[in-house]
């Protein structure tokens, strides 16, 4: 799960918690050092990797938030003792949080936030709305946009949407190494659009749907309005189109949203850092008291 600061902020308000941080690792475990999770007295918030690791650290918190205690640690082998066969050793640390760790861990959250790689979605039809639910909860920050107000009515709570009426100004607003999804209702948009993302030349990934002959006439399309003939056929060479790879016949929104959030992320990963380890890497940028 992706943990945002709107959700750290809303947890810690509502519940006395203790921070259980992954501090160690030794060998193969389920998560990476910097890893964390909240745990309050009835509910729980974020994830050190499951399993009995994780029921061994949540029972430890809630023993300190019933003795007010401030702060312990766990050195925990995951081996046949515990029931888990990862092999390797972690060694966690627990604080209870107060009003300064909370704001610490907001920051720390803000400043991954800020680093997270943006996907536009062009289209709030039904794939769009489908591939922007499928994104929601990976480490991406996603905003699909559409002219239609009607048509973005329709997208899920806490999705990020905009209303635009010229939505190649977004491509042109957006930041580097941006990926872009092009769904649009209208083959004439979604050739400018195409055109306008590829030439950016800076985008990990830009997608347009269609099939193999939609992606030839967007390729004659574009001999007639980029004029070189080697300057287009490389632009064109970089767009993905058809999207999802095409290994299903399942053209059912939600397959096809599940398998262009998997092609996004098979092209920014490597590219930017979107792992598991960028929660650790953000921790370690913030000081303070954690």
């Amino acid at each position: 799960m992706v943990m945002r600061r709107s959700e750290i902020a809303e947890f810690t308000a509502k519940n006395r918690a203790i921070l259980v941080r992954t501090e160690k690792i030794y060998g193969s475990t389920p998560r990476e050092a910097g890893a964390f999770m909240l745990v309050g007295e009835k509910e729980e918030f974020g994830t050190i990797g499951g399993g009995q690791l994780e029921y061994i650290a949540i029972d430890k918190a809630r023993q300190m938030l019933r003795n007010d205690s401030k702060k312990s640690e766990l050195d925990v082998p995951l081996g046949s003792e515990i029931g888990q066969c990862c092999g390797g050793k972690v060694f966690l640390s627990l604080q209870m949080v107060d009003d300064e760790i909370a704001a610490e861990l907001q920051n720390m959250m803000k400043e991954q936030e800020k680093n997270l790689p943006h996907v536009y979605i062009f289209g709030a039809g039904h794939v769009g709305r489908a591939l922007a639910v499928a994104l929601k909860e990976l480490p991406l920050r996603t905003i699909i946009i559409d002219e239609r107000e009607k048509e973005l009515a329709l997208v899920r709570e806490g999705i990020e949407c905009r209303l635009s009426a010229l939505p190649e100004v977004e491509i042109n607003g957006a930041p580097p190494n941006s990926s872009f999804v092009i769904l649009t209702h209208d083959h004439g948009l979604d050739f400018l659009l195409a055109r306008q993302a590829l030439e950016r030349k800076d985008a990990y990934y830009v997608g347009m749907i269609g099939s193999k002959t939609k992606r030839a006439v967007f390729s004659n399309w574009m001999k007639k309005h980029v004029g070189q003939h080697g300057a287009q056929q490389s632009l064109v060479k970089s767009l993905i189109c058809p999207i999802g790879g095409g290994k299903l016949n399942d053209k059912r929104p939600q397959i096809i949203a599940a398998m262009v959030a998997a092609e996004i992320l098979m092209h920014t990963d490597g590219r930017h850092e979107i792992t598991s380890g960028q929660q650790g890497s953000a921790y370690a940028q913030v000081g303070g008291k954690i």
